[in-house]
């Protein structure tokens, strides 16, 4: 696989508090990848020792890409300028001579209706909107976003995503997302990165997250092997989990699984549905 971004064994230390502990990622070309953890666990830092903002105490980056784009923490930018200047303003910070493309970036996130208004008569979504188009200056290959959506509503939420789906396709740009809204991050993410207390806990892709996808069964029983044998017979999917417990995939109902252990001769003793969802999985993770 060809990866625009790996980190190696980073460290990154504030005093005694260590907030990056050995951290190592591998980013795929053209991914949507997100970065999750609580607060605190070392997401913005990670994403500011990327974008250069910061440096690291040990390890190394390593970005096969010569201009990345980042919104981190606030957006910056000229309060008294418009849109079309403060983009400007960016371009020549990164020694682009043609501004050809402004106009093409402003229309992108939809901030052309904001004619020539200057950026302290927008709203909190027009300014989000504005980060993201300096984030675009000079379309990177590499755009890194923390919490791109924070305070929009459900419509600027809407917009932001189909806004990154819709450059992930057509300029097969990477992008690097943190978001506490992980339903919202599911429906565009192609992986994961789970991070908590500095730590990366684990990195998968979408597809291997989502593979026990469907309604999953956990249930402890009196005698597991007599189980499995009644659930080879019907022909269900299950994983054996413990001594006396599986995971069982499929839709299966309480009664269904009452009258499955009735014929295997065996007990159930506990039965609970397993949340599949990212933020589920999430969960399961830390308590793991």
């Amino acid at each position: 696989m060809d990866y625009i971004l790996t980190t190696d064994l980073l460290v990154k230390r504030y005093g005694k508090h260590e907030a990056l502990k050995d951290v190592s990622i591998k980013v795929p070309k053209g991914s949507i990848f997100g970065l999750i953890g609580k607060n605190g666990a070392g997401k913005t830092t990670l994403m500011r020792i990327i974008s250069g903002l910061q440096e690291q105490n040990k390890g190394t980056v390593d970005i096969k890409c010569p201009v990345i784009g980042a919104l981190i923490d606030t957006p910056a930018y000229y309060r008294t300028l418009n849109a079309y200047d403060n983009l400007k303003i960016q371009f020549m910070n990164l020694g682009l001579t043609s501004y050809d493309d402004i106009p093409k970036i402003i229309e992108m996130v939809g901030l052309d209706i904001a004619g020539k208004k200057h950026v302290m008569s927008y709203s909190f979504g027009m300014r989000q909107r504005l980060g993201l188009a300096i984030a675009l200056c000079g379309f990177p290959d590499l755009v890194i976003l923390d919490e791109p959506v924070n305070g929009l509503d459900p419509q600027g939420i809407v917009s932001i995503r189909e806004l990154i789906l819709k450059i992930s396709k057509e300029r097969g740009t990477t992008f690097i997302i943190s978001s506490h809204l992980l339903d919202e991050l599911a429906r565009i993410a192609t992986d994961y990165a789970f991070i908590d207390n500095g730590v990366i806990i684990k990195q998968i892709r979408s597809e291997e997250m989502h593979s026990g996808s469907g309604r999953t069964v956990r249930a402890h029983v009196t005698d597991t092997s007599a189980l499995c044998k009644t659930l080879d017979d019907n022909n269900l999917e299950y994983e054996i989990t413990g001594d006396d417990e599986l995971t069982i995939t499929g839709d299966i109902t309480l009664s269904e699984l009452n009258m499955l252990t009735s014929e295997a001769g065996c007990e159930l003793i506990e039965f609970n549905y397993v949340d599949t969802s990212l933020e589920g999985y999430f969960i399961n993770l830390l308590e793991g």
